[in-house]
């Protein structure tokens, strides 16, 4: 489904990104695990076409989509969850979730669609004339999410799903991430707190200084005292 292969990013002279390579593989779903300014949220922005390529190739469900404008990028499938949410706030939530069904194909199936969110999601359905504002931190992820699902992605791009959210609703957005990929969606989830995020995928591979230092099985990775120290000596 992708394939990263010796991905080079730079801002100006300054390398973020150095010979990343990734895969992963159709229904799977993978995590990147990393301390702050290891590159993670680089790594998604550039997979989603928001950052230039220095060096590499980014192939999507086998077609080379390295050079693609975020635009093209919708046409294969893929659907980007940012960090910070990043909603229109002066928009209704059901405003928010039209947005996340522009391309044609996914407009068709608007309605099919927005019943399968909201059943997700009941307190959108309940909010959905309300704005994006006024939502908690934890209304205004499942918003994001909802968006994203709202393009009918078969590759979902999940960029630090647990910042600023209370421990009982990260839980839950970790549940809902895990039943979006129990129906078939492909997902790279990029994430900080790696205990949660481990504990969901079938692969992970860990970032740091821009580059990958390891990957397995969440076992495997746990296995390792080097990472285990680094990773998840301090409650992480």
């Amino acid at each position: 489904m992708l394939k990263i292969e010796n991905l080079h990013v730079s801002y100006g002279e300054a390398t973020a990104l150095s010979d990343v390579s990734i895969t992963l593989g159709e229904g799977e779903l993978v995590c990147i695990i990393g301390p702050n300014g290891a590159g993670k949220t680089t790594m998604v922005n550039a997979i989603a076409r928001l950052l230039p390529v220095r060096a590499g190739k980014i192939i999507i469900d086998g077609r080379d989509a390295t050079n693609l404008t975020p635009q093209q990028l919708c046409d294969f499938g893929v659907a980007i969850i940012p960090e910070g949410r990043r909603l229109f706030t002066s928009m209704s939530v059901e405003e928010n979730l039209d947005i996340g069904c522009y391309r044609p194909g996914a407009r068709a199936n608007r309605a099919q669609s927005l019943a399968r969110v909201y059943d997700m999601f009941p307190v959108l359905s309940e909010r959905r004339r309300q704005m994006a504002s006024t939502l908690s931190g934890g209304q205004q992820q499942m918003v994001a999410i909802a968006r994203a699902l709202m393009a009918q992605p078969k590759l979902l791009l999940i960029d630090e799903p647990s910042l600023g959210l209370a421990p009982v609703i990260i839980k839950q957005v970790f549940e809902t991430i895990s039943a979006i990929n129990a129906q078939g969606v492909s997902i790279l989830l990029i994430e900080q707190n790696a205990t949660k995020a481990l504990a969901i995928s079938q692969r992970a591979y860990v970032l740091d200084c821009g580059a990958m230092i390891a990957e397995g099985t969440p076992a495997e990775l746990r296995g390792r005292s080097e990472i285990n120290a680094a990773y998840f000596g301090h409650g992480h």
